[in-house]
């Protein structure tokens, strides 16, 4: 059967079908991802107020494409206290934040009760605020570091008020690739056995994939099967994220870095891909507010958020590092054509702009 006609009547699709898409032009692919997330969503564009925080740049880990993280030996290391999480928290939700996005480096020196407390303080404060917190990545570095199982980690983020996970950490999930990016860091089965042992608890995560470094088409393909796979058995992904790679302040600039065809490419072929991963992020910290609003067009239907502060991602070079004024992000999507709908962290609707 014709490839296309096997998206449009919403066969499965192989390894092979995935890369075959690549090779179809771009106003097709568009079409296709299109027709799809316009059947669930209409001309809605989710979005919600959220606040990223990211307390620590101290790392124990070394990836070559992060320009965030700081050894030992860099001068501008810092470490929050929980007081300084709880001062930004209290501004945030002044400015109407529904969700703390907390992501952090994985700092040795701080122990257990650093990250906990922080996430304990905040939800006893603010019993209705969404905690998102701890990436896989951050969670298998704690049980290394500090000898719990990912079970006693899971366990002790749900005792002390974190209601959802974020998707970081996945980069790449072909074994290859991940050793040159980020060897010693979480392992492709360890991210996807804890974001799986995270939905058997009942909890729902994001799912992200780093593309526009060193992978291949076929490698990013294979990391929307793997993720597929686990959705197939526990339903708890609500988001996938393709996070276009930032290039400046790292170890990796002569990469082969996509165009945007490339990238809105890669945005349908997830919407097509991904048949039971409900929403498809066009997250603009990483594609930039234009691509983005374009990327709606291209089978995304969701925005992240008004961010407000983000410090892992605009070190290498993006332009998120102050966040959006929710009324600007509200016209630049009513200007795309879309409907903008104010979420909660699960995709609850709780305003539509209309």
């Amino acid at each position: 059967m014709d490839l296309v006609e096997k998206v449009r009547n919403k066969e499965r699709l192989t390894q092979e079908d995935g890369e075959a898409l690549y090779h179809l032009d771009l106003y097709t692919l568009g079409e296709l991802a299109d027709n799809i997330r316009r059947e669930k969503y209409g001309n809605k564009s989710y979005f919600n107020i959220n606040r990223h925080i990211n307390p620590t740049n101290v790392c124990a880990d070394v990836c070559k494409f992060c320009a965030y993280s700081a050894t030992r030996k860099n001068p501008n290391q810092y470490t929050m206290s929980h007081e300084q999480i709880l001062d930004i928290v209290d501004n945030s939700v002044k400015n109407g934040a529904k969700e703390m996005h907390l992501v952090s480096a994985h700092n040795p020196n701080d122990g257990v009760e650093w990250y906990m407390g922080a996430f304990r303080k905040i939800k006893d404060k603010y019993p209705d605020l969404h905690v998102k917190a701890m990436t896989a990545a951050e969670i298998d570095f704690i049980t290394r570091e500090y000898g719990h199982s990912y079970d006693e980690v899971l366990d002790m983020m749900i005792d002390n008020g974190v209601d959802s996970m974020p998707g970081g950490g996945a980069e790449i999930f072909d074994e290859k690739v991940r050793e040159y990016l980020c060897k010693g860091k979480v392992t492709s089965a360890q991210w996807l056995e804890i974001h799986e042992k995270w939905h058997n608890k009942g909890k729902q995560s994001n799912a992200t994939m780093l593309f526009g470094h060193v992978e291949t088409r076929a490698h990013r393909i294979d990391h929307m099967i793997r993720l597929r796979d686990v959705q197939d058995r526990t339903g708890g992904f609500n988001a996938f994220i393709p996070l276009v790679y930032q290039r400046e302040n790292n170890y990796m600039k002569n990469c082969n870095y996509p165009s945007g065809q490339e990238i809105l490419k890669t945005y349908a072929i997830s919407r097509i891909i991904l048949d039971n991963i409900p929403h498809i992020k066009s997250y603009w910290v990483t594609a930039s507010i234009n691509l983005a609003l374009i990327a709606q067009e291209f089978g995304c239907d969701d925005m992240d958020g008004t961010i407000e502060k983000e410090s892992i991602q605009s070190a290498a070079g993006s332009e998120g590092a102050h966040g959006m004024n929710l009324d600007d992000f509200v016209s630049l999507i009513k200007n795309a054509g879309f409907i903008p709908v104010e979420r909660d962290s699960l995709y609850n609707e709780l305003k539509v702009y209309t």
